[in-house]
């Protein structure tokens, strides 16, 4: 069911003025060329206008033609598309964060980034090696750079107009307190996963206070178990509301002041992420309230590797 409201087309300040990101973001990662171009078109096309990529993904380049697709097409203009991209662990040392960047840039056909984040506070040793691992089969870190010193070569980014806003992802509220303690620049994203099974209530407040944009992925648990959209408190909101419960959740998410990213390959699933609408105050109040489940999915604040860990059912 698509319906018409403008909570949709929310969008959130950034830091300093220099950009607003849509709260309804698409995000890139899709493993097949073919299909993450298709459904890159179909979600510009259905209203998406943020776009979330990283160079860990490795389809920049996949990206950057479907987005000049869409511009040939008159689908969008560049301007109108927020586009973020990801610096990768073993990119974390100063001398290569601007070549990394550079990199993305020409993968994505763009001039400008409109927010670039460290896709994650650990550093691994530079190399071609995206996930390098000791013998034991242990992520290997690089100890010769600190998080700190990566933030100071990202700031310098934004001086020389290569990107609009820069941020973290993948972060805990200490670590965030500690970056923003030292920024010249402050952040002006943080992404994280959140969703009504883990709503990160004193990251997000912590982000509010500081003027900072709390970006969520995977908002509907990934379609993992426990199934969040099986939820009694979610199906019967959606129920009352017209909607589907995997529109509740993103209309949840918007309307508690957060962005967030879905990502489908499916023309219908992708238009169903892009027809939610608001939710009333008591639906809010039971969201909050009446939700009991915990669930951390992605163990990448752990580690520094991203990855859906599946729970015994």
């Amino acid at each position: 069911m698509t319906l018409h409201d403008p909570l949709r087309e929310t969008t959130l300040p950034l830091a300093d003025g220099a950009a607003a990101m849509p709260a309804t973001g698409f995000g890139t990662l899709i493993r097949d060329p073919a299909a993450a171009r298709r459904a890159i078109i179909a979600a510009l096309e259905t209203g998406f206008r943020h776009l979330d990529c990283a160079e860990l993904y490795g389809n920049e380049d996949i990206v950057g033609a479907a987005l000049q697709e869409a511009i040939a097409a008159g689908t969008v203009r560049r301007e109108d598309v927020f586009v973020t991209t990801k610096l990768w662990n073993t990119n974390h040392r100063p001398d290569r964060v601007g070549p990394a960047l550079e990199a993305s840039l020409q993968r994505l056909q763009c001039d400008w980034i409109d927010c670039y984040l460290i896709h994650t506070p650990f550093a691994f040793p530079p190399g071609d090696d995206h996930h390098p691992r000791d013998a034991q089969g242990r992520p290997v870190y690089d100890t010769t750079v600190t998080l700190a010193e990566t933030w100071r070569a990202m700031e310098l980014l934004v001086d020389q107009g290569k990107c609009r806003t820069i941020g973290l992802s993948d972060i805990r509220l200490d670590t965030l307190k500690e970056i923003v303690a030292i920024a010249r620049i402050k952040p002006a994203v943080v992404q994280v996963e959140a969703h009504p099974y883990l709503p990160e209530w004193d990251l997000l407040d912590y982000c509010r206070e500081q003027g900072i944009v709390l970006l969520a992925f995977a908002p509907l648990g990934h379609g993992m178990a426990p199934r969040l959209t099986d939820d009694p408190v979610i199906t019967t909101i959606a129920q009352a509301t017209g909607q589907t419960p995997a529109q509740v959740a993103l209309a949840w998410a918007v309307q508690r002041g957060t962005a967030m990213l879905t990502t489908s390959t499916n023309p219908d699933h992708i238009s169903e992420n892009f027809g939610f609408a608001a939710l009333p105050d008591k639906a809010m109040r039971a969201m909050r309230d009446d939700i009991a489940t915990t669930v951390r999915f992605n163990a990448v604040v752990e580690t520094g590797v991203p990855g859906f860990v599946p729970r015994p059912q």
